[in-house]
C-alpha cells in the first residue's frame, strides 16, 4: 500500500504545491482573479476529460500499468518544463502534468479497493487521503520554500525526481492484479450504473468537497493579503486546511469500519461544516481566513472517505477502475469549477460574493446529496 500512499501525495503535492506558488512566475496573477481562477483549473480540465478513460483502461488491462505509466508521464511533463525553462510554457506544463495524474490517479483508487476487504475500506481509503493531505498540507510551504530557493523551475525539478522515484517503487512493491472477467457493457448500461442513487449521491458531495477545497487553497491566499497577511502567512493557513483534512479522514474511515458513523450522516456534517468554513472566509481580517480554513479542512476530511469507501462498497470489482474513474471526473468537476465559480463571482461583484455563492450551495447540499448512503459488507 505504501506506493499507493506515495502516489497519492504525488499528485497532492504536485497540484498545490505549484498552484500556491504560481505567482511567483506569473507577476499578474494576483491582480486577476479570474485569470487565477482559469490557471487553476487548468491542471484540472485535462484530468476531467482523461480520468474516465483512463479508469476504464485500469478495468480492461489492469490497475498497476495504468498506475507506472502515469507516474511516468507525470515526470517527463514535469522534466520538459525544466528543460524549456520558459515561464510561457507553463500551461502546458500544468496540462501535462493534469493528463498524467488522470492516469495514475484513479489507477491508484481502484488497486486501494481491490487490495484491501470491504469492511476495511474506510479505513484504507481514511490513510490514502491521510497521505493525499499530507501533500496538500507541504505543498504550499515547501513548495514556497523551494521557489524561493531556485525559482519555480526548481519545484518542477523536485516534482519529476519524485513522480520518477515514486514510479520505480510502485514497479517493485506494487502486486500484479489481473483484470476480472466483465460482461458486455453498453453505454446505456454505463449511463443506468451512473445515474444510481449509490453513484451520484457520494460523487456530488466529493465534487462540492473538492470545489471547496480548491477555492480554499487558491482564494484563501488572496483573501489573507487583502488582510495585511504575510506570504508565510498566507501559506501556513492554506497548510492548517490540509493538515485539518488529513487528522480527520483517518479517523472517520476508522469509525464507519467500526459502524461509529454513517456514512449518509458523516457525509452530511461535512458539507454542512465546509460550507460553515466557507462563510467564515466571508468575515474580514485574518482570523476570517483561519476559521475558514479549518472549516474546510474539517468537513472535507469527513467527506472524502465516506464517500469513496460507499462508492466501493457499492462497485463490482471488475468495475472499480470505470467507477473510480467516473468518481474522479466528478471531482475534477469541481475542483475545475469550483475556483471559475468564485473567480467569476469575484470579477463580477466581490470575492466575499464567490465565497457566498459557493457557501450556499454546500449548505443546502445535504438535502439533495445525502440519502440512504449504505454499503454492502
Amino acid at each position: 500500500m505504501w506506493p499507493l500512499y506515495a502516489a497519492g501525495f504525488t499528485t497532492a503535492f504536485g497540484a498545490h504545491g505549484i498552484a500556491a506558488n504560481l505567482g511567483a512566475e506569473t507577476g499578474d496573477l494576483v491582480g486577476s482573479l479570474l485569470y487565477l481562477g482559469v490557471l487553476l483549473a487548468l491542471y484540472d480540465g485535462a484530468e476531467v476529460i482523461l480520468k474516465p478513460v483512463f479508469g476504464a483502461l485500469s478495468d480492461r488491462i489492469g490497475a498497476r500499468p495504468v498506475l507506472l505509466g502515469g507516474l511516468v508521464g507525470f515526470a517527463a511533463a514535469s522534466a520538459v518544463f525544466v528543460v524549456v525553462d520558459d515561464a510561457g510554457w507553463l500551461w502546458l506544463a500544468r496540462l501535462g502534468q493534469g493528463a498524467a495524474a488522470s492516469a495514475f490517479s484513479p489507477a491508484a483508487s481502484a488497486l486501494v479497493a481491490r487490495m484491501n476487504p470491504r469492511s476495511a475500506h474506510g479505513r484504507a481509503f481514511g490513510t490514502y487521503g491521510f497521505y493525499k493531505s499530507i501533500g496538500y498540507t507541504l505543498g504550499p510551504l515547501l513548495g514556497g520554500a523551494i521557489v524561493w530557493l531556485g525559482g519555480l523551475t526548481a519545484l518542477f525539478v523536485v516534482m519529476a525526481v519524485l513522480a520518477a522515484a515514486v514510479a520505480v517503487w510502485a514497479a517493485l512493491a506494487v502486486p500484479t492484479i489481473a483484470p476480472l472477467p466483465r460482461q458486455r457493457q453498453t453505454l446505456l448500461d454505463l449511463a443506468h450504473r451512473l445515474s444510481e442513487p449509490t453513484f451520484w449521491r457520494p460523487t456530488t458531495a466529493l465534487a462540492l468537497a473538492t470545489a471547496a477545497l480548491s477555492v480554499g487553497v487558491g482564494f484563501l491566499p488572496v483573501s489573507g493579503a487583502a488582510s495585511g497577511m504575510g506570504p508565510v502567512a498566507t501559506g501556513a493557513a492554506v497548510s492548517v486546511l490540509a493538515a485539518c483534512a488529513a487528522l480527520v479522514q483517518p479517523r472517520a474511515g476508522r469509525a464507519l469500519d467500526t459502524g461509529r458513523l454513517r456514512a449518509g450522516a458523516g457525509i452530511a456534517v461535512g458539507l454542512v461544516v465546509t460550507g460553515a468554513g466557507l462563510a467564515a472566509a466571508m468575515i474580514p481580517g485574518p482570523a476570517g481566513v483561519v476559521v475558514a480554513a479549518i472549516g474546510i479542512g474539517v468537513g472535507t476530511g469527513l467527506i472524502t472517505p465516506l464517500a469513496f469507501a460507499s462508492l466501493a462498497g457499492a462497485t463490482p470489482e471488475e468495475r472499480m477502475g470505470q467507477t473510480m474513474g467516473a468518481a474522479e471526473l466528478g471531482r475534477e468537476l469541481g475542483d475545475a469549477g469550483g475556483p471559475l465559480l468564485v473567480g467569476g463571482a469575484a470579477a463580477v461583484v466581490t470575492l466575499t460574493a464567490g465565497y457566498a455563492v459557493l457557501a450556499a450551495i454546500l449548505l443546502a447540499a445535504p438535502a439533495v446529496v445525502v440519502g440512504r448512503t449504505t454499503l454492502r459488507r
